[in-house]
């Protein structure tokens, strides 16, 4: 009776109890943001996120059911730790902005199960979202196994979503699906199931009310698999879902399992009740694993030439490279990239060669790799399965390193399970070993890989520029979708969709503007950006517009979201040094007008800008100030780029000193 009594006092003492129910806050510094955390009497633990005193995602499950236990049901809550700040700050080599800073409160909150047995739930909620991971104490020599997890996310029944489905395994061309490369489904009820069973990729982005929520996840490494939202979300609660069972790298493993003690991934709930948070957030990096290893002494971000985007297998010639690689030193452009079967249609000794000639122009190499086992039939694009093992991967490196080549490019991967996540990371730490950027294409998304192995330059995971090439289906969506990856895909993470194309592409009737094009090169991240455009349509672009494309920045120190919304339209600027680039792109066929106020620049400050003329095709340049607002007419599928003018450069501007909304979308 004594013990009863204490522990009834001592639970009065750190929580609420209110009929077996036992409830607790954790919020953010500035309490914009607050979870409830909650046991009920049947040991079911659950939580709830209230912004700004509103709530914005009902009861959502807590939990793991691991092989040997299940950590979701008949729950004890020992005890919670006491709030703490939790701070962090740290440089990005690459992203949307170099020097970030977290800021958030913790709090722990230790369970233990029928058995006896500990996990512990950890909470970290910041002023743009909240995050909650398990930890399983001790120590063991032998696995365990999560066979699920019971974490969910529950949006109020009038919420819309826009997601993208994720293709069943083994499926699609030559069995490569899934490699997250479909279009997105916008503004759809949070019921509605996902068409396969696969499930919703993430990052996910939603809409409740006045709020705007992305579900993600980071900090996932060797020890974990990939996760996905839920095929079948009842009353908009989203569960997490596992890979499919094939998913794997020749049978090994897919469900997450690991010795004692263990981390999992973050689940990442980001929130705001603007849009301009939600983008210029770096929660998915603040999070993730702190970087492995050091590459800034050799890697530099930069852009790159790439034939085959327009002119496929066939232009993966020696004669062909070498015109991409003087393409590339035309632009002042640090890298080419050599796509599939280099080894077969060049052979090592000429791209050795190749390598020799594109060094003397301050030009580097990047090599493309199939990374297939047995889990696809993509056997006929070589050079193929030499990523497969720790001793494959380093007799190649060590070849790539004495030619010269700057990165690897590598291709058609097996799904989300944890072999697969432990072949990205070991593709990566041996490449950095060898000082390779990697690029992964036909693959999942990076997850706050970023930070974690700086040499991953960028991940596809996206329908790219590719598929626009392909058929007129995607052409034809291309505007849409351009418009929801910032506020998606390329939220947190780098994204190669290898955009820009000017000259239009064979058989295809491009729907997007110059202007549009051209924005892209802003709007869309990428840690080495890959233009899909060639050396003749280079040339019959107007100087100012090939002076820009020489002038892109190849990094970032800072975002800015200015307008937009998903699947419509999007401004953003970017800062890179003393100097600020705007970009807009509109994915509807009406014109839009917007008003730009931009009052993080100076009014005295001076720049240029490149939007559609008339036609909607060819764009024009024009010099602007900024000391009133700015009006500009943006074109159906069209776009513009501002570049701001440091002091001494005021000779770029054309036109007059203030121009009107009608000279500038003339």
């Amino acid at each position: 009776m004594i013990k009863q009594i204490l522990l009834v006092l001592a639970i009065s003492l750190i929580g609420t109890k209110t009929m077996g129910q036992i409830d607790y806050r954790v919020c953010s510094p500035g309490k914009h943001i607050s979870v409830k955390f909650e046991l009920s009497e049947d040991g079911k633990a659950t939580y709830s996120i209230y912004h700004s005193d509103s709530l914005v995602m009902e009861h959502s499950g807590l939990g793991v059911i691991r092989e040997d236990e299940d950590f979701s049901l008949n729950m004890v809550l020992d005890s919670v730790s006491d709030p703490e700040d939790v701070t962090d700050n740290y440089t990005m080599l690459h992203g949307k902005r170099h020097n970030c800073s977290y800021n958030g409160t913790g709090r722990v909150f230790y369970m233990s199960s029928a058995k006896g047995h500990h996990m512990d739930i950890i909470f970290r909620v910041s002023d743009d979202g909240v995050a909650y991971r398990y930890y399983f104490p001790g120590q063991t020599d032998t696995l365990v196994k999560i066979t699920s997890e019971v974490s969910s996310f529950n949006f109020r029944s009038s919420a819309k979503a826009f997601l993208q489905p994720c293709m069943n395994s083994k499926t699609g061309w030559n069995m490569t699906q899934p490699s997250y490369e479909e279009q997105y489904q916008r503004e759809i009820p949070v019921g509605k199931a996902a068409p396969h069973e696969a499930g919703w990729v993430m990052p996910a982005l939603f809409n409740s009310g006045r709020f705007w929520i992305s579900l993600t996840e980071t900090a996932v490494d060797t020890n974990y698999c990939g996760s996905r939202l839920s095929w079948n979300s009842p009353e908009g609660e989203y569960a997490i879902q596992f890979p499919q069972a094939t998913e794997n790298i020749t049978g090994s493993m897919v469900f997450p399992e690991s010795k004692l003690p263990w981390y999992t991934p973050w689940r990442i709930i980001a929130i705001t009740d603007n849009l301009g948070q939600l983008v210029e957030s770096t929660l998915g990096t603040d999070l993730a694993i702190p970087a492995r290893y050091d590459v800034s002494s050799w890697l530099k971000p930069g852009k790159a030439s790439w034939s085959w985007i327009m002119l496929k297998d066939g232009s993966i010639n020696y004669n062909t490279q070498k015109q991409y690689i003087d393409f590339a030193a035309s632009m002042n452009w640090q890298y080419c990239l050599i796509d599939v079967n280099w080894d077969v249609t060049i052979g090592y000794d000429k791209i050795k060669e190749l390598a020799t000639y594109a060094a003397a122009k301050n030009v580097r190499l990047i090599l493309w790799y199939n990374s297939a086992g047995d889990w696809n039939t993509v056997t006929f694009y070589s050079p193929h399965s030499k990523m497969l093992t720790h001793e494959l991967r380093t007799a190649e490196f060590q070849k790539l390193k004495e030619m010269g080549i700057a990165g690897i490019k590598v291709d058609f991967f097996a799904g989300d399970g944890q072999s697969v996540m432990k072949y990205y990371a070991d593709i990566l730490k041996d490449a950095a070993q060898y000082n390779l950027a990697v690029n992964f294409h036909g693959c999942t998304y990076p997850r706050g890989w970023a930070r974690t192995y700086p040499n991953l330059i960028s991940m596809e995971a996206i329908k790219g520029e590719e598929f626009v090439t392909f058929n007129q289906e995607d052409a034809d969506a291309q505007p849409a979708h351009c418009c929801t990856m910032p506020f998606t895909r390329n939220l947190f993470d780098p994204i190669d969709f290898t955009p820009v194309n000017f000259s239009g592409l064979y058989d295809i009737d491009r729907k997007t503007t110059d202007g549009f094009e051209i924005a892209l090169s802003v709007v869309l991240l990428s840690d080495i950006q890959h233009f899909a455009e060639s050396k003749t349509g280079m040339a019959k672009q107007a100087d100012f517009i090939q002076d820009y494309m020489r002038n892109i920045p190849d990094t970032w120190d800072d975002v800015k979201f200015i307008d937009g919304y998903p699947g419509k339209y999007v401004i953003i600027a970017r800062k890179s040094g003393n100097r600020w680039f705007i970009a807009g792109i509109n994915g509807e066929a009406k014109e839009h007008i917007v008003n730009l106020q931009l009052s993080f620049l100076d009014n005295t400050t001076h720049g240029i800008i490149i939007t559609d003329s008339v036609n909607t095709k060819y764009p024009v340049k024009r010099g602007i100030d900024f000391s009133s607002q700015l009006k500009i007419k943006m074109y159906p599928y069209g776009g513009f780029v501002i570049k701001t003018l440091l002091p001494g450069e005021e000779k770029e501007r054309v036109g007059n000193k203030t121009d009107t909304c009608t000279e500038l979308s003339e």
